[in-house]
């Protein structure tokens, strides 16, 4: 008789403990080393946090903007000068058709490296950020390194449709878009998934759905209206308006998947 050994499919673990207080991170998950990258968009109010738990940030070009205008609006600071030295992005990348040149000579004023990529067109600027990212991490560390892209959602929606593929085109990286009033994940088909639901800043509303192929099936627990081997694809049924009802959503799927939730208001 010919025995095989069938390995069971391994767990990806997803949190939002980056949106806590540092000094109340949960101890459901491990550490994460965070990443963090600003995109041309109005910053989020939680962004103070953000930048605090990041190891490495990044301005997308005329992400440089926002962070040199807009974060003492976020620290409700009265010394603009005093924040703007607080909150100095370690690179600066892109094409370079949007930082302002009084922003450009600021930053590379206090240490900023700037990384012009104005040769390359094919890309967009948050695909050159990730691309660095993922060049500069050794494989071993990309399962415990999580990107935070803010700025990624709301504008036109060509951008989006743009920064939801280089959810694919990173497919093992772990990689966030954040708007004020969601986030967005992908969770490939490579693992069963984990998701624990930091209900004080996340939820109850949520979505999973596969974008580019169909799932034949999909199967979840912990959500007010779980699917078990559903069939989902565009033009037929997807998982949206979805509410969570447990502290841990388990999803597993033959196909990528999205998962979104709403962000609550905090304080």
């Amino acid at each position: 008789m010919l025995w095989r050994t069938i390995r069971s499919m391994e767990a990806m673990v997803h949190s939002s403990t980056f949106l806590l207080p540092k000094l109340h991170q949960a101890a459901n998950t491990p550490a994460k080393n965070y990443a963090l990258v600003v995109l041309n968009q109005n910053l989020p109010r939680f962004m103070p946090r953000l930048w605090t738990h990041a190891k490495l940030r990044i301005c997308a070009d005329g992400g440089a903007n926002r962070i040199f205008d807009e974060m003492f609006q976020m620290t409700n600071e009265q010394d603009h000068e005093s924040t703007r030295n607080r909150y100095i992005p370690e690179i600066i990348e892109g094409d370079m058709d949007s930082i302002r040149p009084e922003v450009k000579k600021f930053y590379s004023s206090q240490g900023s490296k700037i990384s012009d990529k104005s040769h390359n067109q094919e890309t967009t600027d948050l695909h050159k950020c990730i691309s660095r990212i993922h060049r500069s991490t050794p494989d071993h560390e990309k399962t415990n390194l999580c990107v935070l892209v803010t700025g990624a959602l709301g504008g036109r929606f060509d951008h989006e449709a743009a920064n939801i593929n280089v959810l694919y085109l990173f497919s093992d990286m772990r990689i966030v878009l954040l708007s004020d009033d969601c986030l967005i994940r992908l969770l490939p088909k490579t693992h069963k998934h984990e998701i624990y639901i930091e209900s004080s800043v996340e939820g109850p509303h949520c979505g999973i759905f596969p974008v580019g192929a169909p799932s034949g099936s999909t199967t979840t627990t912990g959500l007010k209206w779980n699917l078990s081997e559903a069939e989902m694809r565009f033009g037929s049924m997807i998982s949206t308006s979805n509410i969570v009802q447990a502290e841990k959503v388990t999803v597993k799927s033959d196909a990528d998947l999205l998962w979104t939730i709403s962000l609550r208001n905090l304080t």
